[in-house]
């Protein structure tokens, strides 16, 4: 089994889900006490937040980079940044490290490939429907993805920021999520993509109208799958 190494705290609602799942996962591959073998270094959020709402991307690399050097340094075989928004840096953030850094864009579009589906929902923060650099990964693993209109664009931004990041899960948002959902499936939409890290705290991807991708799930089996690199049985989060 290798170290996975964590960079958490973006938020920490999230993290912990990211925790949770590599552990059930382990215990469900190898079975009696097994446990992953993690490294969480949890970065202060309001500090990257501040980078996200100056447009800092050179900062927010710098940051995450060196946080990425030292969980390689502590012994990680691999390092998961535990955000989509901060998916916008992973490429200066592996150049600085030689272990593989596991993209959750990339795993995402993966699972996608597979189920064939080519023309997702992305909901997620405003930072990753509109920089372009989620798109256009996508668009590498010819995938085309839809997002909401502006409104609905900053609904979804002030649910994430507001409630779930605050740990707050409000039944009223869950019906505006669910109606974008419905309105880019008439739109032509295939799928969902819940492409942020705490969207699957309020949405839960085989109740939808859509077929989900929860980016959480995907990404930290890709660590399990990683970590223990064997003929394991099937896990239940790669579904």
């Amino acid at each position: 089994m290798q170290k996975i190494g964590l960079i958490g705290g973006m938020s920490f609602e999230s993290s912990a889900v990211y925790y949770k799942l590599i552990n059930e996962a382990v215990r469900s591959r190898l079975g009696d006490f097994h446990s992953a073998e993690i490294m969480l270094h949890s970065v202060n959020f309001q500090d990257i937040v501040a980078m996200q709402k100056a447009a800092d991307w050179h900062a927010a690399a710098e940051r995450l980079a060196d946080v990425a050097r030292g969980l390689e340094g502590a012994g990680a075989g691999c390092v998961l940044i535990c955000s989509n928004t901060m998916h916008l840096v992973a490429r200066p953030v592996q150049a600085a490290i030689t272990c593989p850094l596991i993209d959750i864009i990339d795993e995402t579009a993966k699972v996608l490939t597979k189920a064939g589906h080519r023309r997702p929902l992305l909901l997620a923060t405003r930072y990753t429907m509109e920089h372009g650099f989620y798109t256009e990964r996508m668009r590498e693993h010819g995938i085309e993805v839809m997002v909401p209109a502006a409104g609905d664009r900053d609904l979804v931004h002030d649910i994430i920021f507001s409630e779930l990041c605050a740990g707050r899960v409000e039944e009223s948002s869950r019906r505006k999520l669910e109606a974008m959902i419905d309105k880019a499936k008439a739109d032509g939409a295939d799928s969902v993509i819940l492409g942020c890290t705490e969207i699957c705290l309020i949405l839960a991807p085989d109740s939808l109208s859509l077929p989900g991708f929860d980016t959480t799930a995907i990404h930290a089996t890709a660590a399990v799958d990683f970590s223990l690199a064997s003929g394991t049985k099937a896990d239940p989060l790669a579904a």
